[in-house]
């Protein structure tokens, strides 16, 4: 089985309850797979922490989105490689959501004779395969700090083409501090 495309899962209705307890019986989910983001914070993070990066380059949802750890990850592997390549290590680098939210898929077989294998809505919970990030309107999904004007320029040109990895609407935001 492969992985469902993004437009598989909407955030129309509420979070769906995914109970997990430390009593095993009074779990709904059994099992929560691993995330797949490796690194949250990467780059030069002590000098964003002491203040010395003025551009602030950000992608920000502009709707209500699931976005999955595995498309997160990918987007953190380009956008880190391409930032250390072209910036010579002079940025900060962060993942602004947390995949907390539980995906899960009530299989359901096809081709003949598969009606006898399967509990149809019966026992529809659900395996989980998958986790992903409730992202609200208005949220930063990825932020880049940089020190000059031209770097910035390069980091905003990267996260235009990252744009497309993620499964939201988002817009590039700029800002300068100090």
């Amino acid at each position: 089985m492969g992985l469902r495309k993004a437009g598989a899962y909407t955030t129309k209705y509420a979070r769906p309850y995914t109970r997990k307890s430390t009593k095993k019986s009074k779990s709904y989910i059994k099992t929560i797979p691993v995330s797949k983001i490796v690194k949250f914070h990467m780059g030069d993070i002590k000098s964003y922490k002491d203040g010395k990066f003025r551009f602030v380059i950000e992608l920000r949802a502009t709707e209500d989105a699931q976005v999955r750890d595995n498309a997160l990850e990918a987007a953190r592997q380009f956008m880190n490689k391409a930032l250390d390549e072209q910036l010579q290590g002079v940025y900060y680098f962060k993942i602004g959501v947390y995949p907390h939210h539980i995906l899960r898929e009530n299989a359901m077989i096809a081709g003949a004779g598969a009606d006898r294998m399967q509990t149809g809505m019966q026992l529809s919970f659900g395996k989980t395969i998958g986790r992903a990030a409730m992202v609200k309107e208005g949220k930063d999904v990825l932020l880049v700090a940089t020190d000059s004007d031209k770097k910035a320029g390069i980091a905003r040109h990267i996260l235009n083409q990252i744009k497309s990895k993620i499964s939201c609407r988002s817009r590039v935001v700029t800002t300068i501090l100090k």
